[in-house]
Order: structure tokens, then C-alpha cells, then sequence
């Protein structure tokens, strides 16, 4: 089908300010190369994000950059021990500002 619109793809830090953003067709993958060469020029460290991008190609290309992607599990994955402040953080409520 076709797909008609944009998509505003956003990279916020821990207050919710945004660092950086890129818009794209609305049928652009959030896990689109496009989209995360604009993300890495100011991307380092952890990156806390949904379930959308669990990908195994996505995170060994964001690790190899040295950025590590948390994300929550999916219902059929198995549980795995992660950090309490990873936890908090993907649990944090988005902020309305």
C-alpha cells in the first residue's frame, strides 16, 4: 500500500530535551541507517528505547559505534538481568512539555 505523511523521528536525553531530531517519509523504519547516521553524530553511551527497535543487526551496529541499546523485552524473549538504573530509566514516563 502507500503509505502518505511524514514521520518526526526524535533523540531526547534523560530531561526530555531534545538533542536532535530527523523527519522522514512516513514509511521510513525508526531503524533506518538515514535516520541513526543523523542520531550518532551526538549519540554516545546508553540509549534507552522501546521494544520497536530490537533488531540483533541494529544493536551490533549501534555497539560497534560504542553505543549501547537497552530496550524492554518483547513477551516471547527471555528475561534478563539488567541493571536497576536501565530498568528505571525505560520504565521513566515520557514527559509532556
Amino acid at each position: 500500500g502507500r503509505c502518505h505523511g511524514f514521520k518526526l523521528h526524535l533523540l531526547c536525553n534523560e530531561m526530555g530535551d531534545v538533542l536532535t531530531f530527523c523527519l522522514t517519509p512516513a514509511n521510513v523504519d525508526d531503524r533506518d541507517p538515514r535516520v541513526w547516521r543523523v542520531f550518532t553524530k551526538v549519540l554516545y553511551g546508553k540509549v534507552f528505547a522501546d521494544k520497536g527497535y530490537i533488531k540483533q543487526e541494529f544493536f551490533e551496529n549501534l555497539f560497534n559505534q560504542g553505543i549501547h541499546l537497552v530496550h524492554g523485552l518483547k513477551s516471547n524473549m527471555k528475561n534478563k538481568l539488567m541493571p536497576l538504573w536501565d530498568k528505571m530509566m525505560l520504565l521513566m514516563p515520557h514527559r509532556d512539555s
